[in-house]
């Protein structure tokens, strides 16, 4: 199984993907790894990037999904994910992958985002994070909504029973929504 943390830029989703990983002994990736040096310039330069610079780098994403599932291993990636077109590119033809959204309200995001240092992402982009984002919907496949816990441990733990793993084992299929 892949499994795809998502959500705005802040929301915690490579601090809970990287616990996922762990916790399962899969690997993890952070997807701002991913985007081209451009994506990065721009970001860092307070300009929101478009579906044309976004592509690419989902396309890279989708690349490792490959890679992990042709190998016959699981694993898993931090991607913002934000629109519904984005989600469906990662998932169509992967059916081993799952994404899991982080629910976190703006202002704990813009709190995070203001004391976050070393990073590229300019908060000031945080406005165009949630006038792109598209919600997961109910008929999205393979796609849950978690609602971000007290601590990360806690929402990680939420993913790993939402997903039916325990760590080091297979998983079940069934998921459900807003977690």
């Amino acid at each position: 199984m892949i499994v795809i943390v998502a959500g705005v830029s802040g929301s915690g989703k490579t601090t809970v993907g990287a616990l996922v990983a762990k916790r399962l002994g899969w690997p993890f990736t952070d997807g701002d790894q991913l985007h081209p040096a451009a994506n990065i310039a721009k970001m860092a330069g307070g300009v929101p990037l478009t579906d044309k610079d976004r592509i690419p780098w989902l396309n890279q994403i989708a690349s490792l999904m490959d890679e992990w599932a042709q190998a016959g291993g699981s694993g898993v990636i931090a991607c913002s994910a934000l629109k519904r077109s984005y989600r469906d590119l990662l998932l169509d033809g992967r059916p081993a992958a799952k994404i899991v959204f982080l629910d976190v309200a703006r202002d704990v995001v813009a709190r995070r985002l203001a004391a976050r240092h070393g990073h590229f992402f300019n908060p000031v982009l945080l406005d165009s994070q949630f006038s792109d984002l598209e919600r997961p919907a109910p008929d999205e496949r393979a796609v849950v909504t978690v609602k971000e816990r007290d601590y990360p441990e806690q929402t990680a733990d939420a993913i790993i029973g939402l997903l039916g793993m325990v760590a080091g084992s297979g998983a079940d299929d069934a998921v459900s929504s807003d977690v």
